[in-house]
């Protein structure tokens, strides 16, 4: 349902690139989901590396 709204956003009016702030696991989801719908998405995340407390899940429960 959230693919179909974006998509009819996008093709109503005339929509820019896209920044999702915060590379955690709905940063990536949401990325993934405009990525989807044709937009151009920059992903910026304060650490060197995406993925939030899931690139840590490995370490805690291994």
């Amino acid at each position: 349902m959230l693919n179909e709204k974006v998509n009819e956003l996008c093709h109503a009016r005339n929509f820019g690139d896209v920044m999702v702030v915060g590379g955690g696991i709905s940063g990536i989801q949401a990325s993934l989901d405009l990525a989807g719908a044709g937009f151009k998405v920059y992903l910026v995340d304060k650490s060197p590396a995406i993925g939030g407390r899931m690139a840590q899940l490995d370490k805690t429960f291994p």
